[in-house]
């Protein structure tokens, strides 16, 4: 018996063939499918020490799962590529594919900027970050903020807001202080736009520089005293070797939401299958946010006090009055000449006036549910 006149053997040599042949259209396939994955670079402005850093790394993982490997983001620490002031710049321009940041820190080119990720004191309307979240999605605040980059600003960019970090703390002080009046005595750094222009109302020198820059300058003398994130990202970045009297309550970033900048023309060549996937991410990024905050921030507010000595305080009680007023006096001075900040002020006011009412009460349920425990801090 020949195994050309074999049946079977000549079913199986046909098959082979068509395994062959298979492999080799997946061989010659895989270029083609490499070649549909979409690489974006995005900048960031903050240090790859940060805990958003690492929240930010778990959202492009997100994705890449999501779009089985066709979307990948690569994040790159502060400074990479541009310095934390030059992102939404070169995001515009395809410098790089994306950038991460706070919208205040373009308030140079429009101070309604400051209004989006974080309104000093709520915008003065008592919201705190639930609400002012609640404000951006349920309350007409992301369409505000969309328009704002597109007309306000005028760049070629889309815009995701993706991590609610705040509140943050008042800061970091090299002494205690007692009143507000201690604190008109020092250097302290604060963030920039109309946040620190409330602080010089209030009679603070308060001066504003990047994240990385902080704890160098207090080490040669040039601070007194700043103001970062939370407690894990500042311990991070090595606030306590510096500093050892914190003060947690801030009225400055009560609100505090990082955004995900993705340059338009980049955008506009994702499918509409990956734009959902980024949108379903950025989403997913808040609950991410959340949680992380809590529980990192709780983590290292303890290492903090046992193991670096640090000492925590109440912030001086008439440094709350003084601060909303300050807020006031400005906000209302800036919306009676830029259209754009009083859009969102007027938005984010009418929106608290529903919404803080019931949303304090609640809040009062948990302050006094944590005060009356077990847990409550003595």
């Amino acid at each position: 018996m020949t195994t050309q006149n074999n049946p079977t053997r000549r079913k199986a040599l046909g098959a082979g063939a068509a395994a062959l042949g298979a492999a080799g259209g997946a061989l010659m396939a895989a270029p083609a499918l490499a070649q549909n994955v979409t690489r974006l670079k995005i900048q960031t402005a903050v240090p790859s020490s940060s805990i958003y850093f690492d929240l930010l790394k778990r959202f492009a993982e997100r994705v890449d799962r999501m779009s089985a490997g066709r979307l990948k983001f690569e994040m790159l620490s502060d400074g990479a590529v541009v310095a934390a002031f030059e992102i939404v710049d070169a995001v515009d321009k395809g410098v790089v594919d994306g950038g991460y940041a706070w919208t205040h820190y373009w308030s140079g080119k429009n101070t309604a900027a400051g209004l989006y990720s974080n309104p000093a004191a709520g915008g003065g309307t008592g919201m705190d970050q639930l609400s002012h979240v609640a404000w951006l999605f349920q309350g007409g605040g992301y369409a505000l903020y969309k328009k704002f980059y597109a007309e306000g600003l005028k760049l070629n960019i889309e815009p995701f807001m993706v991590q609610p970090m705040g509140p943050d703390p008042l800061g970091w002080f090299k002494a205690p202080i007692k009143s507000l009046e201690d604190m008109r005595k020092l250097k302290y750094r604060a963030p920039p736009g109309l946040v620190g222009e409330i602080f010089k109302e209030m009679g603070i020198n308060a001066v504003a520089m990047p994240g990385g820059e902080i704890v160098p300058a207090a080490q040669r003398g040039v601070l007194d005293a700043a103001e970062w994130i939370g407690p894990a990202d500042d311990m991070a970045l090595g606030f306590h070797n510096v500093f050892k009297h914190y003060y947690l309550q801030g009225l400055h970033q009560s609100t505090d939401v990082g955004e995900l900048l993705i340059n338009k023309t980049a955008w506009n060549k994702l499918s509409a299958e990956l734009k959902a996937i980024v949108e379903d991410a950025a989403m997913a990024m808040m609950t991410d946010t959340y949680t992380y905050n809590v529980f990192r921030n709780a983590q290292a507010l303890q290492k903090l006090q046992t193991e670096h000595k640090v000492q925590v305080h109440d912030t001086p009680r008439d440094i709350f009055p003084a601060f909303i007023k300050a807020t006031n006096t400005i906000y209302d001075r800036e919306a009676s000449k830029n259209p754009f900040f009083k859009e969102a002020l007027d938005s984010q006011r009418a929106f608290a006036k529903l919404v803080v009412p019931y949303w304090n009460k609640i809040n009062g349920l948990y302050y006094n549910l944590g005060m009356d425990s077990p847990n409550a801090a003595k």
